[in-house]
């Protein structure tokens, strides 16, 4: 399997799209490798937003007591009444009109599947990636960096930032120059971050995420404690 094959797959797995199998397998194979983890919760996160568009859709009123009402007045015995021509009218009405409404079902779905695919290509590919890891030497974040200098930061576990304190995201892009800063998390959860004007990633690039005042290093350079830190490695597409 590719890594190219690997990350498809986890899409897969994210929107519904994969089989019973390959779910659990992926699921086993996050159990073991971090790196899998971090990158199932990159794409969930990834696809979040998209979840988030759909609009939750209500059966039309009062149907169940519509439906009630046809089933009692069609429950005649024909031992009790000859046999009569029943008007069809009402159920070709009704027939139209859940035809119209699959139809919209439909529609909706074809809509979703442009949007999914859409998100599939539009997807970051990272060119480097760092597992961050704490002072323990736990994995606490994955980050993937782009040549457009679009960076993913993906949380692997629910971080305890001090009061009045914030995440902010570093990277060396010259070993040899001072930390650049990429941007905060404030929100305490994984995002996506921008920054113009640095050179593209590239592999064993310092990144690190500290904990710094609110609103950001008063200096411009960490000053606060580290909750990880790593190097980046170039990702075999």
């Amino acid at each position: 399997m590719t890594e190219r094959s690997l990350d498809d797959l986890i899409d897969e797995v994210v929107v519904g799209l994969a089989s019973e199998e390959d779910c659990a397998r992926i699921e086993k194979m996050a159990e073991r490798d971090a790196e899998i983890a971090a990158r199932l919760d990159s794409a969930r996160m990834r696809y979040m937003a998209l979840d988030e568009t759909a609009d939750e859709l209500e059966l039309p009123a009062q149907m169940w007591e519509r439906v009630a009402s046809d089933i009692a007045t069609k429950q005649v015995s024909t031992e009790d009444k000859p046999p009569e021509i029943v008007d069809l009218t009402p159920a070709i009405r009704n027939r139209n009109r859940w035809r119209l409404m699959a139809i919209g079902s439909m529609a909706a779905t074809i809509m979703l599947a442009v949007v999914l695919g859409w998100t599939l290509n539009a997807r970051l590919e990272p060119t480097v990636i760092a597992v961050l890891l704490d002072a323990q030497g736990q994995p606490v974040a994955l980050v993937e960096g782009a040549r457009n200098n679009k960076t993913l930061v993906t949380l692997l576990e629910a971080a305890r930032v001090p009061d009045n304190q914030v995440m902010q995201v570093w990277t060396k892009p010259d070993s040899d120059g001072p930390p650049v800063s990429l941007g905060l998390l404030p929100s305490e959860r994984s995002g996506v971050l921008e920054v113009e004007g640095l050179p593209s990633p590239a592999a064993d690039q310092l990144y690190e995420i500290t904990f710094e005042p609110y609103g950001g290093s008063p200096t411009n350079l960490p000053t606060g404690p580290i909750l990880g830190k790593g190097f980046a490695k170039t990702p075999v597409l």
